[in-house]
C-alpha cells in the first residue's frame, strides 16, 4: 500500500513556541569571569557600536560595564545551540547586602520616578525585589534574512532555519523569563524593569503582564518603569510561556543558589 507522505506531513503537529525556543536556545547562568565577558562584550556591540547609546571610547577593553556588575547582578546568557553563539544576555540586579539603601539602576539611571502609589511601597522592601536590566540582543539575532550587516563572525542570517527566525522575536521574552527565573529561585517578591513600550505590549500578549510604574520618559525611545510580582506573573501567564519558563528553570537549576549574591 502507498502511502501519502505529503498527508503525513501535513498532519504532523506543529511545536509550540516552547518547544521550538528550547530546540534552538538554552539559557546559560553566566557566573564566571569568561561568561561574564561574553556578556559585557554584546552589551559593548549592540549599546555602543550598533545603537550608540553608550560611547565607545568610554570602554577601551571593549567592554561595557557599570557599578552594578561586580556586587549586585545575576547575569544570563541566551546560546543558539547549533552555532554556540550567544543571542543576547541579561542581567538581574538585588539588593547590595552592604547597603540595604542602594539605589536600583532605574533610580540611578534615569530621572523616572514610581508614580504608582500600589507599586511604590514595594521600594522599601530592598531586599525582596530586583530590576530586569541590560537586556541586550545582537544585531544578528533581530534582524530579518536579507536585512543588511546580519552577520555575526562567519554567521549569517542565511543559516538559520525558518523554525529559528520564528522564536528571533520572542528572544527579549527568553530573558526576561530567565531573569524572572533567578528572582523565583531567590525568593524575590517582585521586579522592577525600565522597558520601551512596545516590549511590555509584546509580553502582554502572552500573559507576562508587567503593571506601569512611572510616566513615560524619552530614554532611547518611549520607556517606563514596569513591575511585576510573583502573583502577577502567574496569574495571565498562557499555557505555553509557564512551560517556556519551566524549561529555562531547568536549564538553570543545577547553576542557582537561592538568596545568593557574586
Amino acid at each position: 500500500m502507498k502511502h501519502n507522505k505529503t498527508a503525513f506531513i501535513q498532519t504532523m503537529p506543529t511545536p509550540s513556541l516552547s518547544q521550538l525556543f528550547h530546540r534552538y536556545f538554552q539559557v546559560v547562568l553566566a557566573d564566571s569571569p569568561v561568561l561574564q565577558k561574553e556578556v559585557y562584550r554584546i552589551r559593548y556591540d549592540v549599546y555602543c557600536r550598533e545603537l550608540k547609546y553608550e560611547q565607545e571610547d568610554d570602554f577601551p577593553d571593549r567592554s561595557e560595564r557599570d557599578t552594578f556588575d561586580a556586587r549586585r547582578s545575576h547575569h544570563c546568557l541566551l546560546l543558539h545551540r547549533q552555532s554556540g553563539v550567544f543571542a543576547g544576555c541579561v542581567r538581574l540586579v538585588t539588593n547590595d547586602p552592604a547597603d540595604l539603601d542602594a539605589p536600583l539602576p532605574f533610580e540611578q539611571d534615569c530621572s523616572a520616578s514610581v508614580k504608582n502609589q500600589d507599586i511604590a511601597p514595594m521600594l522599601a522592601q530592598r531586599s525582596k525585589i530586583g530590576e530586569i536590566s541590560r537586556l541586550a540582543v545582537p544585531a544578528t539575532f533581530r534582524r530579518r534574512k536579507g536585512d543588511p550587516g546580519s552577520t555575526i563572525g562567519e554567521l549569517s542570517i542565511p543559516d538559520f532555519s525558518q523554525n529559528e527566525r520564528r522564536c528571533f522575536p520572542h528572544i527579549p521574552m527568553g530573558l526576561y523569563l530567565a531573569a524572572a527565573a533567578i528572582g523565583l529561585k531567590m525568593n524575590l517578591n517582585g521586579v522592577f524593569a525600565m522597558m520601551e513600550l512596545r516590549l511590555a505590549r509584546h509580553l502582554r500578549r502572552f500573559g507576562i503582564v508587567f503593571e506601569k510604574a512611572s510616566d513615560v520618559i524619552d530614554y532611547h525611545g518611549q520607556r517606563a518603569v514596569f513591575y511585576i510580582d510573583r502573583d502577577g506573573l502567574f496569574k495571565h501567564l498562557q499555557p505555553e510561556i509557564r512551560s517556556l519558563l519551566d524549561s529555562i528553570l531547568g536549564d538553570l537549576e543545577s547553576d542557582l543558589k537561592t538568596g545568593t549574591h557574586r
